[in-house]
């Protein structure tokens, strides 16, 4: 499919919002940014490619863990500064602490409680 929309990578630096949320379940997994290679080298590859902010460098989500996502839908907002990306979560965990989500904590009365899912140890798979 060519034309149509494109995300807007003159906003914001060159970066849009990526949010991943899992095709099946509707669980939103991860926020991150994309920038214009990452986009194009998530269509490409057919798993999700972000730009990481704090390496200011593409990261292939799962490289480390094995923990891919893969490419099942993608949209854009109205705006075209941010992109819906429907995932397949390969190992079962999004969050690089290791749980399913990155949504993991949750405001409870003054104070936060965990009310996710632990799938792996993070010191085992990246050794910190």
């Amino acid at each position: 499919m060519s034309g149509g929309p494109t995300p807007d990578f003159g906003k914001r630096g060159g970066l849009v919002v990526a949010i991943a949320q899992d095709h099946a379940s509707g669980e939103v997994l991860m926020v991150a940014y994309m920038n214009e290679a990452a986009y194009r080298a998530t269509l490409e590859r057919g798993e999700v490619v972000y730009w990481s902010t704090s390496r200011d460098a593409l990261w292939h989500k799962g490289e480390s863990s094995g923990n891919v996502q893969v490419l099942k839908e993608l949209r854009i907002d109205c705006d075209g500064d941010a992109v819906l990306l429907r995932v397949e979560q390969k190992g079962r965990a999004a969050c690089h602490t290791g749980q399913r989500s990155c949504f993991f904590r949750v405001r409870d009365g003054d104070g936060w409680r965990e009310d996710g899912e632990q799938v792996f140890d993070p010191e085992e798979v990246y050794g910190r």
